[in-house]
């Protein structure tokens, strides 16, 4: 009789201990994913107010890499919230798809406009519920409505949207073509999209080519410490001005020496294997690069693209070509006369490290910056 009462007890058991587990939710990273911390004594803000914008439409419960594509884009919102410092900027979480049977709710502020602090914005991030309803006229309300959030504040505006791209039309270019000609030179915009679609991809290209200033890269990317810091420098941060020095005692005249000639950055810009696409943490030193350029209009560069060993000769010298001019178009993007710029692939020549190593050829996939005055 014993043994009888036994199993349905054990079951009992079983069932509750399921139950209990299956109902924690826990937002996290990739075990992988370690913070970058930035020492917010060197760094100010860049932008005054920012607005996130989340793809919760039904095609983000698709899965990418085993996960549900809502999944990919709140972990990597979580490792952007975990990796942005605390300054003094207003943030807004703003969602966009829902209910296709509640166009009134099609999007919905679920943070801010407030000063921005990692655990009101990882608290509202952990409540988003799973995804539904259409994609294309939810994301141009959402621009849209973001507009309306920030059209009364005042200093620059940073807008990311994190989506698949899919199942859009013009509306959201329209809409964001509209934010930037409200507020101007004060708005940019980046994407980043979940999961590899080339459909999606060139919808979210268009949208941040609206924005005029920003970029559109992809959650697989940004999935490094290193390479997110970048994302969040490049969109977030400016380095802090010096802080002045206690006056000294004038020195004596000395005979007119001639001012030293202007340098551009002497780290060099990495690429991945058989790619010419800018890698994002190299944005930063491009940024300083062209911030050189215009303030000194006399400096011209010279472009080297390099590739490692791994292709034949004639192959290495198109694909450093290409690096080469990734760059350039780069440095044109951001108001740089293309006549100041001149390329050329060097293949595989003048490697800087040994390419019989994995680490080796990486560093031989680069390209340098040369002044030229």
């Amino acid at each position: 009789m014993k043994k009888h009462y036994f199993i349905p007890l054990f079951i009992l058991m079983l069932s509750i201990l399921l139950i209990s587990c299956g109902g924690k939710k826990v937002m996290k990273t990739s075990q992988s994913f370690e913070p970058y911390k930035f020492d917010t004594s060197q760094y100010e803000p860049k932008v005054n107010n920012f607005a996130v914008i989340l793809d919760t439409s039904s095609s983000m419960a698709d899965k990418y890499k085993g996960q549900a594509k809502t999944t990919v884009a709140k972990n990597f919102l979580t490792a952007m919230n975990q990796t942005l410092p605390e300054l003094n900027y207003n943030g807004e979480l703003r969602t966009f798809g829902h209910d296709a049977y509640l166009p009134d709710r099609s999007t919905m502020r679920v943070y801010g406009v407030t000063p921005y602090s990692a655990s009101g914005f990882g608290s509202a991030l952990e409540g988003v519920q799973k995804p539904g309803g259409d994609t294309s006229l939810p994301l141009a309300k959402a621009i849209a409505t973001a507009g309306e959030d920030f059209k009364s504040v005042q200093g620059p505006i940073a807008v990311v949207i994190v989506s698949d791209g899919l199942e859009m039309d013009q509306a959201p270019v329209k809409a964001a073509e509209a934010l930037k000609s409200q507020f101007g030179d004060r708005l940019c915009i980046d994407t980043v999209q979940i999961g590899n679609d080339p459909a999606g991809k060139d919808s979210l290209e268009q949208i941040a080519k609206a924005g005029g200033c920003g970029y559109a890269t992809t959650a697989d990317r940004l999935s490094t410490s290193s390479s997110m810091a970048g994302f969040v420098e490049g969109i977030f941060l400016a380095k802090a001005a010096p802080k002045p020095t206690p006056m000294a005692e004038a020195p004596k005249p000395t005979p007119m020496a001639e001012a030293p000639k202007p340098a551009l950055p002497s780290s060099v810009v990495l690429f991945s294997f058989n790619s010419a696409d800018i890698r994002s943490e190299a944005y930063p030193t491009l940024n300083e690069a062209a911030n050189i350029m215009k303030q000194n209009p006399d400096l011209n560069s010279r472009i080297d693209g390099y590739a490692d060993s791994t292709g034949n000769e004639a192959y290495n010298i198109g694909l450093s070509e290409r690096r080469a001019k990734a760059v350039k178009d780069f440095f044109v993007s951001k108001g740089i006369d293309p006549e100041r710029l001149t390329i050329k692939g060097f293949g595989d020549a003048d490697p800087v490290a040994n390419n019989d190593t994995k680490e080796g050829r990486a560093k031989n996939r680069r390209v340098e910056l040369k002044p030229v005055h």
